[in-house]
């Protein structure tokens, strides 16, 4: 049983992401120490627990090397509200663009969401009985004058719909919407993303609440109605207090590419670009507060991992102030042969186990021999050294390629058992292979 992230120490972090990651150990160190000091920081006591900021991580290394499933999965085992933003997507405040303070806004959302689905599944059971007495009364024949029907007549409906009995019945139920909102676009400067949210926030309250009629089976109503109930019974006061405290003290935000607005020196033309957005996240980065449709939202204490391959620009051509805001560098290692092979088959969400369980729904068993996967490991390893080095997504490509035909004809040829030998990888990808101009097109 995996234990709650306050309890984690920083080696059952890596061993737990060990579980779906390959290598890079400097950089689940560096997280699994990253994400260890928040729980630290929660046990400080007196004024200094508000001097102690995370301290952001920098990866640097090539695409496909698994930079961006070691945030997501430490969000996972944190249980803290993540987003993934990419650094090109922003501009400076002045541009069409979008702005960077939209990304607080983003992962106040998720948190919002995350809590809100935690806070239904603790009243799901009473959000059970509630729909069901609901449905009860729209199962009931419709009558005028309004017919009142005896306690009996709704305890037997309602044993009926608790054993299942009537769930391929039609019935027609009402479901509250809000009046849809008039389209507003606002094709201006990223700076005005804000008075859009206002004013989308403003409109919706003056639409009132309708009633919609919907037939559906009955197992599909009480999954709507539960759901209705569900909502009804939550305290959103209470969801989003609690969500802006998580956003603000276990918020992750992985911004990708950042090398990509790194300026190269020029000064001039597109380098004035990159440094302005540069300089929009630097005071995000360090520590502001960000107006949301949900409240206030300070982002002093939320963990940033910044990422790129930095194959022209280097982390010395970001700006000084926002290369002090990420002090902890981690250089992730290029994917070898043996890496590709241990990716195919340790972890748990390994590519050839997915593949095996998907051809398993049409009962055909999928066995992959040892030789068959070191060729293909060889063969993704050997393309990403032609070709531009595209890490472990080469392999996708590669084994998809393998399975194409087996995957078309699954349905005409089970039950069966198949066996994929390295004669049969070389089979289907030695032509490629062999013409260079078809390999960058295929493979």
């Amino acid at each position: 049983m995996i234990k709650q992230e306050s309890e984690l120490t920083p080696r059952e972090i890596v061993a737990e992401l060990d579980r779906y990651i390959v290598g890079q150990n400097r950089a689940k160190r560096s997280v699994a120490i990253a994400l260890r000091n928040r729980w630290r920081r929660r046990h400080l006591k007196g004024p200094l627990k508000e001097e102690v900021y995370p301290k952001n991580i920098l990866m640097i290394g090539p695409t496909g090397v698994g930079k961006t499933e070691i945030a997501r999965r430490l969000a996972r085992l944190a249980k803290a509200p993540f987003i993934k933003v990419e650094a090109t997507k922003f501009t400076e405040v002045g541009y069409v663009g979008r702005d960077v303070e939209s990304m607080i806004r983003d992962l106040t959302y998720v948190a919002v969401q995350m809590v809100k689905e935690e806070e239904e599944k603790k009243v799901l059971a009473r959000a059970r009985e509630l729909a069901e007495e609901r449905l009860v009364e729209y199962l009931l024949p419709q009558t005028s004058p309004k017919v009142s029907y005896d306690s009996q007549t709704k305890e037997k409906l309602l044993r009926m719909l608790k054993d299942g009995a009537l769930n391929e019945r039609e019935v027609e139920i009402d479901i509250e919407l809000r009046e849809k909102q008039p389209s507003i676009e606002i094709l201006a400067a990223s700076g005005l993303e804000e008075v859009e949210m206002q004013l989308r926030e403003m409109l919706s309250t003056f639409m009132p609440l309708r009633s919609k009629k919907r037939r559906v089976k009955v197992k599909e109503a009480l999954e709507i109605l539960t759901k209705d109930e569900a909502s009804k019974l939550i305290d959103m006061d209470k969801v989003i207090k609690e969500a802006i405290e998580r956003t603000e003290t276990s918020g992750i935000i992985f911004i990708d590419e950042i090398d990509k607005v790194a300026s190269r020196g020029e000064g001039a033309g597109p380098d004035v670009s990159r440094e302005g957005v540069q300089r929009d996240l630097l005071p995000i980065v360090e520590g502001t507060t960000v107006n949301t449709r949900y409240g206030m939202v300070r982002t002093d204490y939320i963990l940033f991992i910044a990422s790129g391959a930095f194959h022209i620009a280097k982390p010395s051509d970001l700006i000084p102030e926002l290369q002090g805001r990420f002090p902890i560098r981690v250089e992730l290692d290029p994917l070898t042969k043996e890496d590709f092979i241990r990716i195919l088959t340790i972890p748990e969400n390994a590519i050839l186990k997915q593949y095996q369980a998907l051809l398993a729904t049409e009962g055909v068993e999928l066995e992959f021999s040892q030789e068959a996967i070191e060729e293909m490991a060889g063969i993704a390893f050997e393309i990403n050294q032609k070709m531009e080095n595209i890490g472990a997504r080469r392999l996708y490509t590669v084994i998809e390629k393998v399975l194409e035909d087996i995957s078309f004809e699954a349905p005409d040829i089970a039950p069966a058992k198949i066996v994929i030998t390295p004669e049969f990888v070389r089979e289907k990808l030695g032509e490629i292979m062999e013409k260079e101009e078809l390999m960058k097109f295929v493979l």
